[in-house]
């Protein structure tokens, strides 16, 4: 028998603002066995009952930002109970910020993950820049065991030319930096695949665009949003397909994903 997993995360920068644009709608178009959803930007308190009995969905996970309300936050949604959830990776001033929930299936360990912006100040590049070495050293640290790994949200860094429309005019963005490649660059040496470029290597096709400027609409975006798994998984022969959902609309984001078959 082979249990079948669609996965699908995605960004939809604020939870309550989207929930009013169609969203049970988007939800089951999308049909996910598991839904990430990133920059909830909610605390406990403010959830609704739509939110808490999302049907179909009867096991769900959340973490908030303790820093600052109104901001960050992801939760997941589930078909099947993981057998344990954690929404810290063990290091105070990013978990501060309510970014990682932890499931732990049987056969799998899924992170959905909003990685920082780096744009507003230097001071913000570099926290982006060491959230990454902390928040890998922690999902390393399950890979080296051979523990099967995904690693889906919004990575805020767009990897190569490819994966952004106007690349020349943001090599000195944020979001498309040379040091915040490297980041990406070093994760696919170091035993991560890229999904959705494994199985695509050259399609264009751009996950977040700008609200300015009719970017949507021109197609004028970048592919922020990743699914990364650990390199087991593909040789186990268990990714089955990876995809950018461009026609769920509702936020800057669209939903991406991959499904696995897992026998």
């Amino acid at each position: 028998m082979t249990d079948t997993f669609r996965i699908v995360s995605w960004n939809v920068n604020g939870l309550r603002a989207i929930w009013k644009k169609d969203f049970e709608a988007s939800v089951k178009a999308l049909d996910a066995d598991i839904l990430m959803l990133q920059e909830t930007k909610l605390q406990e308190d403010q959830r609704s009952e739509e939110m808490l009995h999302l049907a179909g969905y009867p096991f769900q996970a959340w973490s908030y930002a303790r820093s600052k309300k109104g901001y960050s936050g992801v939760m997941s949604y589930s078909r099947t109970a993981p057998a344990s959830t954690s929404s810290d990776i063990g290091v105070q001033e990013f978990d501060d910020e309510g970014r990682v929930n932890q499931l732990d299936f049987e056969d799998f360990t899924l992170f959905n993950v909003y990685f920082p912006n780096g744009q507003m100040s230097e001071e913000r590049l570099d926290y982006k820049l060491r959230f990454y070495e902390a928040f890998f050293s922690h999902a390393d640290g399950l890979r080296r065991k051979g523990r099967p790994v995904i690693v889906c949200g919004d990575y805020n860094t767009a990897h190569n030319d490819i994966d952004l429309k106007h690349p020349k005019a943001n090599a000195d963005r944020s979001g498309f930096l040379r040091i915040e490649r490297d980041w990406l660059d070093r994760l696919m040496a170091g035993g991560w695949t890229d999904t959705f470029r494994h199985l695509y290597p050259d399609t264009v096709k751009y996950s977040w665009w700008s609200y300015r400027s009719n970017a949507r609409k021109t197609n004028a975006g970048w592919r922020i949003d990743l699914c990364l798994v650990s390199q087991n998984i593909v040789e186990k022969g268990w990714l089955k397909s990876a995809f950018i959902d461009n026609d769920i609309m509702g936020s800057d984001h669209c939903p991406v994903g991959l499904t696995l078959e897992i026998p």
